[in-house]
């Protein structure tokens, strides 16, 4: 096996690409080090352990998909419905895209057997709600017509993948646009 260096970032997205392709027991030193060309050696120069990387797989979900969604979405500014337009527009890219969304199911799969795994889940699940109420909440004087949106819009963006149905008049995404639309008005 060659000689050479990996980041602890490129282990971590190794180990995305077996999640998503076998759950959580996929996600072993031996063939992370094989897919990424390096010896398992390598592994411990950044983790002492698989526990600690798969810590750092949820961590960096986490960041990924709330912090730096969050943080993109407010640095653009704008008023709440085209915040949420935006906010929308990275959500769905990113469950209309096969990796993206085989992460995500696979974590939301792992929950159900692993109770740090669902403590985690819980805490991004909340904190997404939470971005959408504030947003929902500045334009909707109706705090139960906010949550119902809210949980439309969040269902909608975790149940997608799961639904297998076809659309004679237009496509998936055309759907998914006209339906958020209406969510918006």
């Amino acid at each position: 096996m060659a000689q050479r260096k990996t980041s602890p970032e490129a282990w971590v997205e190794a180990a995305f690409d077996l999640l998503a392709s076998g759950g959580p027991d996929a996600v072993r030193i031996e063939p992370l080090a094989g897919r990424l060309g390096v010896t398992k050696g390598g592994f411990y120069w950044h983790f002492s352990n698989r526990e600690e990387l798969l810590d750092r797989m949820l961590t960096s979900w986490e960041e990924a998909l709330v912090d730096t969604v969050i943080d993109t979405v407010e640095s653009r500014g704008g008023e709440p419905r085209a915040k949420l337009r935006q906010l929308l527009e990275i959500a769905f890219a990113f469950v209309l895209t096969g990796q993206g969304i085989a992460v995500e199911t696979a974590i939301r799969d792992w929950a159900r057997r692993d109770p740090v795994v669902a403590a985690r889940l819980h805490r991004v699940d909340e904190r997404r709600m939470a971005y959408l109420r504030n947003l929902f909440g500045q334009f909707s004087s109706d705090e139960a017509d906010a949550e119902a949106r809210c949980l439309i819009v969040y269902a909608l963006f975790v149940s997608n993948p799961l639904i297998d149905v076809s659309h004679p008049a237009m496509s998936r995404e055309e759907v998914i646009r006209r339906a958020l639309e209406i969510l918006l008005a």
